[in-house]
């Protein structure tokens, strides 16, 4: 009998980490996701772009101030790209647990 009351409980609590993370995840922007979602797509675009034109360069014609120019910017570029990238992010120790309740549970 211990069994289905063990196997609700831990149901229970999966069903209640999953609906947390998913609320987390939907919650993280009320702005509404068509506006800003296109503008950064296309200053995403741009940004890559600059990025491809920078690795296509010729480098060795650059003095050492222009190529560090240059390196500063592709790191202010990568940030930037960095921070525009949402997501959800699990940790080691939640994905454990995670599969610890599904081998549980099936």
């Amino acid at each position: 009998m211990k069994t289905p009351i063990l196997k609700a409980v831990l149901f229970f609590i999966a069903m209640n980490i999953t609906l947390s993370v998913y609320s987390f995840a939907s919650n993280s922007d009320p702005v509404t996701p068509n506006a800003t979602t296109k503008t950064e797509d296309v200053k995403g675009q741009q940004l890559v772009n600059r990025l491809k034109e920078i690795r296509a360069m010729d480098k060795s014609d650059l003095s050492r101030a222009e190529r560090k120019a240059l390196r500063k910017e592709v790191k202010e570029i990568k940030n930037e790209l960095a921070l525009n990238h949402q997501g959800v992010y699990l940790s080691v120790g939640a994905i454990i647990i995670i599969i610890l309740l599904l081998i549980l549970l099936l």
